[in-house]
């Protein structure tokens, strides 16, 4: 079973977003499949609707009826989901489109895609019309002094009626656009005269020019990749916004999303473990990951340019010039072992062949991690946990729950006094290792109750009676822990084994995802890879029968955010399912605290006082006002007056990344070790440290871990508790 990771504010798949992420996938895909670049057959088309929508009705949690209401509802979105900003579409396309507002129903039933391909052509020509119209527009030079406006509350924006109302929206958005790269521009000369009395200042008119030239790029890599997406990306878009309607959870993977999902959940991919982007018809690389072949290598380096890839049993290198971000990675990556030589563009202009052998490599972002930290003679660990990763394939291997463990029984080794579990900005996994890491802080018991519609709930359970880590424990969280996190969190404040601090709730996710392998529902297929669909099919709930849909956990300890004002949980998503409650499990509280009630009337207390959090709930009023912001003057003067306006109000904020603690964190002794060869992890753990050094709530933490008084007959009956 699989819990999606599910953050909104800068994770989402927001629909009115999709092009912008395609866009941004092929930039960024790293580990995307091959996929050949021939149109989708109409068949395989209308085949994938016939099957996703027979895999939903029968499969769904709450299956909806697919009717007038559902085709008016998919309708609105798809076309949302084309052209989120309404510079594409005229009206006269959006009436045409509407003949098939309530038909899109019937056209799911009888398998057919007269719309998409309608939508399809039309938003094809918009965009070729578009091409030409932007470079019109930036050929002319904008006038800052004119006193006009933008309003960018795009889903409120009423589609143009004609061209001239299109060249005027496209002409606003641009002037936008440069407007703001103007100013920089202008800044960036007044502190060069401040800092040379020499410096030789431009017009102007020469900046302005520079300030469209700027724009006028950014537009060329805009629709350079959007000539790299093919008609049947758009397709998925289209399936999307129709699966997307049962729940904002239910998703379409083709196959190349299928594969980036993979990597994403078990944070493993095979290859020679570089990022790379496409750069003017090049591919660029962006990143190499820390321990990796590329960079046990020490051949090639960020901002190289892999112009050719040749594969060990092949003659001839093929060229990438020019091809497709996921044909070109797909012929870089490869299974473990196996060799390519990459034809290199270096830096410094040099070519070279280099010669690189494959492996598996590990994202040690998406992985587990601890420090130690010491105060007033005590040691206290903390556990960073990202998501809850698994292998998809065989959970047996490196997973969430092996690596807490690992991490808890290094951190005893240091004479632990009490310990943090970060779960901040932890949008899920598998529910397995939530199951398992559970297990690790209690003797047995239910975790997590699980319903199937029309079933009695499944209660999961901690079987095994071996306590890891029995002292003292805080659980940190924030309006992105989602999913597994929450159900960590609900079971260790259900049991009153954990004080939990953070938001006044959590996300809010208390559904489950089974991803299914369309390929296994057919017979034959002479299609290809027909990729999966990632299918809600049964809540959770937690063991005092209440379930974190739309709720999440409500924190023992209530904190500010930067998230506090801000919409972002699944409450705030289009058509979640409804909260409800069963009963709850049969569990025993834990009664290994003395005065737990106690520290947590403290905390709160102290919270209440802390200037800091004062601070940052400002800075969340203040955010959220200006998020509701949608017009904005073009004039220069009003615009740089506004920005002046805006940083002098933000000044009162800068206190809160001065801020520091009198704590210091540093890693366990066998990470010393690794960080004496690995450059890249010695500088990311100085950051996390750093970062952690400054952070009110983990010191808030260790306050709570030092108040928290444990009950020592309690701990003396469980002999296990010692045990690794």
């Amino acid at each position: 079973m699989y819990f999606a990771r599910n953050p909104k504010f800068y994770f989402k798949r927001m629909k009115k977003s999709f092009l912008i992420l395609m866009l941004t996938v092929i930039v960024s895909a790293a580990s995307c499949s091959f996929t050949s670049k021939v149109e989708n057959d109409p068949d395989k088309d209308k085949l994938l609707i016939d099957l996703i929508s027979y895999v939903l009705g029968k499969g769904h949690y709450d299956a909806k009826d697919i009717n007038d209401d559902f085709s008016k509802e998919v309708f609105s979105d798809y076309v949302d989901a084309l052209d989120p900003l309404k510079r594409y579409f005229y009206q006269s396309d959006i009436d045409e489109f509407k003949d098939y507002e309530k038909l899109i129903d019937d056209e799911i039933r009888n398998k057919e895609i007269t719309f998409f391909n309608l939508t399809y052509q039309r938003l094809q020509q918009r965009m070729t019309e578009a091409r030409t119209l932007y470079k019109e527009i930036l050929d002319t030079p904008f006038n800052f002094g004119k006193d006009e406006m933008i309003d960018t509350d795009y889903e409120n924006l009423a589609y143009v009626k004609n061209k001239k109302e299109m060249k005027d929206r496209w002409r606003l958005q641009l002037k936008f656009n440069a407007l703001s790269s103007y100013y920089d521009k202008v800044e960036e000369q007044l502190d060069s005269v401040t800092q040379n009395k020499d410096y030789k200042r431009k017009t102007s008119v020469a900046l302005e020019g520079e300030a469209r030239d700027i724009t006028k790029s950014s537009l060329q890599e805009y629709f350079e990749f959007a000539d790299d997406l093919e008609r049947k990306d758009w397709f998925s878009i289209y399936i999307n916004s129709i699966v997307e309607e049962f729940d904002p959870h239910t998703y379409y993977f083709a196959p190349q999303d299928k594969d980036r999902f993979d990597i994403a959940m078990s944070g493993k991919l095979e290859g020679i473990g570089a990022r790379l982007q496409k750069k003017n018809d090049n591919v660029k690389i962006i990143e190499i990951i820390s321990g990796g072949p590329a960079w046990r290598g020490n051949k090639v380096e960020v901002g190289d340019f892999i112009m050719k890839v040749k594969q060990e049993e092949e003659e001839e290198p093929v060229s990438i010039v020019g091809m497709r971000l996921d044909d070109a990675v797909s012929l870089i990556k490869g299974p473990k072992g196996t060799k390519v030589t990459l034809t290199v563009k270096k830096v410094d202009g040099t070519t070279e062949n280099i010669e690189i052998v494959r492996d598996v490599v590990e994202l040690e972002e998406t992985y587990a991690k601890s420090s130690v930290v010491k105060k007033n003679d005590k040691t206290f660990g903390v556990i960073n946990l990202p998501k809850f990763y698994f292998n998809m394939q065989d959970y047996n291997q490196r997973n969430a729950a092996k690596d807490v463990k690992q991490e808890i029984i290094r951190l005893k080794e240091q004479d632990m006094d009490g310990l943090v579990v970060d779960l901040r900005d932890n949008g899920g996994g598998s529910l397995q290792t939530v199951v398992d890491i559970a297990g690790l802080f209690i003797e047995k018991g239910p975790v997590v109750q699980v319903r199937t519609k029309g079933e009695s709930p499944e209660v999961l359970s901690d079987k095994d009676r071996n306590i890891l880590w029995d002292g003292p424990l805080v659980i940190l969280v924030n309006e992105l822990s989602a999913s597994a996190s929450e159900i960590l969190a609900a079971a260790m404040q259900d049991y009153k084994r954990a004080i939990i601090i953070g938001s006044k709730q959590t996300y809010g996710k208390g559904t489950v995802q089974n991803v299914m392998d369309l390929n296994r529902w057919m017979r034959s297929n002479d299609f290809g890879d027909l990729g999966a669909l990632k299918l809600t099919t049964q809540k959770f709930y937690r063991v005092n029968g209440g379930s974190t849909q739309l709720e999440g956990v409500k924190s023992d300890v209530v904190v500010p955010d930067r998230y506090s004002y801000i919409d972002i949980g699944e409450k705030d998503q289009e058509n979640p399912l409804p909260w409800d409650k069963i009963a709850a499990a049969d569990y025993d509280l834990w009664d290994g605290y003395i005065d737990f009630n106690q520290t947590i009337t403290n905390s709160k207390e102290r919270m209440s006082k802390n200037d800091q959090l004062k601070l940052i709930e400002e800075n969340a009023k203040w955010v959220r006002q200006k998020r509701d912001i949608d017009r904005y003057s073009l004039q220069y003067d009003k615009y740089k007056a506004n920005i002046e306006l805006n940083e002098k109000q933000a000044e009162r904020f800068d206190a809160i990344n001065d801020y520091k603690t009198n704590l210091t964190f540093e890693s366990l002794p066998y990470e010393k070790q690794l960080i004496k060869t690995d450059t890249v992890l010695a500088e990311k753990r100085k950051r996390w440290h750093k970062s952690l050094s400054k952070d009110v709530y983990v010191e808030e933490a260790i306050s709570v871990l030092e108040d928290l008084k444990i009950n020592n007959i309690r701990r003396s009956k469980n002999p296990l508790s010692l045990k690794n």
